[in-house]
């Protein structure tokens, strides 16, 4: 999805000549820590409630702050993940988004970025999740196919990052289904080092079954 898919227009934009207290009040009326600020709707940039708390004055426009100004906006035909990149870059709600010459179209919402972030992920889709430590070395996107597939399931989705102090890759997979103590059984059979695991144990829950079953009989 690109970004000016995602456009909110119901946040409010500021200029140059508003003031600091009109600038603050918004952005306590839309709960949000940044608003854009633009000039014949070209995008300046954006202004942030911890430098209006900062000004002197609540009536003193916020050109006076236009040093302060973070430029965090994204282009308007690329993908989404650039917009929760900036997100985290500059730690703000809302990214604005531009089209040529910096002209401005609107902003992405960081409650609009996590929904998205979420369907990107498959957060909406049944299935189950296995989470996989290893040496970057080890790791093979063709190999954890084969074994997953193995078992008669699908990668839905897979997702790695890195510890910064240990250096070792943690890979997330997302399985088309939640039975998967057979494919836990492959991925320790193949020494990989399964560190979290969310599914429903068919085989556990089936020798509790059984397990129960034969206490019953014995209670005959």
């Amino acid at each position: 999805m690109l970004t000016k898919n995602l456009i909110n227009n119901n946040i409010p934009r500021l200029q140059l000549q508003d003031s600091v207290g009109k600038a603050l009040q918004l952005i306590n009326d839309f709960r949000i820590s940044h608003l854009p600020v633009v000039n014949d709707n070209i995008f300046l940039g954006l202004i942030s409630e911890d430098d209006l708390l900062d000004a002197e004055n609540d009536k003193l426009t916020i050109e006076v702050l236009q040093d302060s100004f973070l430029n965090a906006a994204v282009p308007g035909n690329v993908h989404f993940l650039n917009a929760v990149s900036n997100s985290i870059r500059f730690d703000t709600t809302v990214i604005p988004v531009v089209l040529n010459q910096n002209e401005y179209v609107g902003v992405i919402t960081i409650n609009d970025l996590l929904k998205t972030l979420g369907n990107f992920a498959g957060a909406d889709e049944i299935g189950g999740i296995i989470v996989l430590e290893m040496e970057r070395l080890q790791f093979s996107i063709s190999e954890i196919s084969r074994i997953v597939e193995s078992n008669d399931c699908t990668i839905l989705h897979l997702n790695t990052t890195t510890d910064s102090v240990t250096g070792l890759l943690t890979v997330t997979l997302h399985i088309n289904k939640r039975e998967i103590a057979s494919i836990i059984s492959s991925f320790e059979r193949y020494e990989y080092d399964v560190v979290y695991s969310f599914g429903n144990e068919k085989f556990e829950n089936e020798i509790n079954t059984n397990y129960q079953n034969l206490m019953n009989y014995l209670d005959i």
